[in-house]
């Protein structure tokens, strides 16, 4: 039986029961209809999370616009089917993609970013903002989460040379497209065409004062988003967007907009950096030893390619950083894990053993 673009059979469409067109503004896909069925939607009607805070989630939906109560499993992007009698019962769908990081500070445990995203605009200025380690370790989020990653260099109206910055960025995956524009133009419409169809979900990533949230209201064609100025003496932002926010935009497509990231710590991110550094991970795989670290063991590809020139030593070295980073991470959170289990495990015994 043919569907049309949000999943449901066509002859159903009033059976169905929520709008179709609302929820693809809102990002609904086959994806997520494939989950589901005519029946479970009349009476648990889909809706996106758009908000997270400490009190609840805030939902958007066909005729629903409501606060569920807050979860530790969900987050901005994410679909829930929503249970009216008792909200904290709906079902949660399985995610297309999820962007994800080490919580900041020493709490060993993973925050997640958002859900569902499609395409993430990687931000940074054509100033002292600009770092390729930085840009790197987004590209590596976006790869494992399965997410397109797309970088943006902003301020290109306030930037003498360009160009430099353009190959810098260009030179870190030939599989993600680089842009440069200026945010308070029509550039952002234009340019970014191609990724913010309708039913599409794109994310801005980037640190403070790099134009998230103005590309945000570009896109919108009206301020959804506050903004502020960077500081003069060092190009660094001010913190504008205080939580993740999913805009949803007539026509387009669903925009989130993010607070800047100060510290990200990849974890469980093992091919996303890999694909980031396919080169290094393709000749690593050519060394005698399979633990090989890179710094001095005999029959090591990658040092010899390095003697060449076949390969830049900075480079060489973030890789090697953002690599030990990631394992560190993962095995840490891994131990975490097993203890939370092993904690789980002995207080259900407990409890068993008091109903005795």
């Amino acid at each position: 039986m043919p569907s049309d673009d949000t999943g449901f059979p066509q002859t159903d469409v009033a059976a169905a029961g929520p709008d179709h067109a609302m929820l693809r503004e809102l990002g609904w896909q086959p994806f997520f209809a494939q989950q589901t069925g005519v029946d479970e939607l009349a009476i648990t009607p889909p809706a996106r999370v758009t908000e997270v805070h400490r009190s609840g989630l805030r939902v958007l939906g066909d005729g629903i616009d409501m606060v569920v109560p807050p979860r530790a499993d969900a987050t901005v992007g994410d679909w829930l089917l929503i249970d009216h009698e008792l909200p904290s019962a709906s079902r949660l769908l399985e995610r297309k993609s999820l962007i994800k990081r080490r919580a900041a500070g020493h709490d060993v445990s993973v925050q997640l970013i958002a859900a569902n995203i499609d395409t993430a605009f990687i931000v940074t200025s054509c100033n002292d903002d600009f770092s390729v380690a930085r840009l790197e370790r987004y590209v590596a989020l976006a790869f494992e989460a399965g997410v397109t990653p797309v970088i943006l260099l902003t301020k290109a109206d306030l930037c003498r040379r360009v160009a430099p910055y353009v190959a810098e960025a260009e030179a870190i995956s030939n599989a993600v497209p680089v842009l440069s524009l200026n945010a308070r133009s029509d550039d952002p419409l234009t340019l970014l065409a191609p990724w913010c169809k309708p039913g599409q979900t794109v994310a801005f990533l980037g640190s403070s004062g790099v134009g998230k949230s103005t590309l945000t209201n570009a896109l919108s064609a009206r301020e959804v988003a506050a903004t502020r100025s960077i500081r003069e003496d060092d190009s660094k932002g001010r913190h504008t967007t205080s939580h993740r926010q999913l805009h949803i935009i007539p026509g387009r497509c669903a925009v989130l907009d993010t607070p800047g990231v100060r510290e990200l710590q990849l974890a469980d991110a093992e091919s996303g950096v890999a694909e980031v550094f396919s080169d290094l991970d393709e000749l690593a795989g050519e060394c005698r030893f399979n633990d090989c670290s890179h710094v001095s063991e005999p029959g090591c590809a990658v040092l010899a390619a390095l003697d060449k020139g076949v390969i830049d030593e900075a480079r060489l070295a973030r890789w090697r950083k953002l690599a030990a980073e990631e394992r560190h991470n993962t095995a840490s959170l891994a131990q975490r894990r097993s203890k939370d289990k092993a904690f789980g495990k002995m207080v259900k015994q407990a409890k068993k053993h008091k109903s005795r």
